[in-house]
């Protein structure tokens, strides 16, 4: 992907990822939901895998099969934790160790689009690649991802960016 393309990525995100307090107040009031610290209740399980990766800079090295599978657990406060497995960009076994906050941004019957944001504990980037992720010095980084997603009943899609590497579609059910 071209550095336009990225910017314009980028540019359409930005927005997306702090909806407005109209938005907030239709989507349900998330604001008065931030109480510190989060319910210790369990909402929902949401099952996750990678549909679809793109590097934005492509080198004969990535794979853009990721594999992934991922477990995020939901309270009614809109917080998350979660764990993901998955092949990283040079075919290592990596993982994700996150937590998240959701923020509705339009929803209508069964349909609800919104913005995640995770920050967590990434590891798998070894040997000759541990320097192709910021801050990896003992083969443990900190990552943050922001997602813009859609769900519809149980179903869920999302789109992550992660950093200026690429991104990636996954989809999932929640339980």
């Amino acid at each position: 992907m071209s550095l336009r393309n990225r910017l314009a990525t980028a540019l359409l995100l930005a927005p997306l990822l702090a909806p407005s307090a109209a938005l907030a107040e239709e989507a349900g009031g998330w604001r008065e939901r931030l109480d510190w610290p989060p319910a210790l209740e369990l909402s929902h399980v949401l099952v996750q895998t990678s549909l679809y990766t793109d590097h934005f800079s492509p080198d004969p090295e990535h794979t853009n099969n990721q594999r992934l599978i991922g477990v995020e657990l939901h309270n009614p406060d809109l917080w998350f934790t979660g764990a993901a497995r998955f092949k990283n960009s040079f075919n290592q076994d990596s993982i994700y160790l996150y937590v998240g906050r959701e923020l509705p941004m339009w929803e209508s019957g069964d349909t609800r689009i919104r913005a995640k944001l995770s920050a967590g504990a990434l590891h798998g980037y070894r040997g000759e690649y541990r320097d192709k992720i910021p801050f990896n010095r003992y083969e443990i980084a900190p990552a943050i991802l922001p997602t813009l997603g859609v769900s519809w009943k149980r179903l869920e899609a999302d789109l992550i960016v992660f950093g200026a590497a690429g991104l990636m579609m996954s989809a999932g059910v929640r339980f």
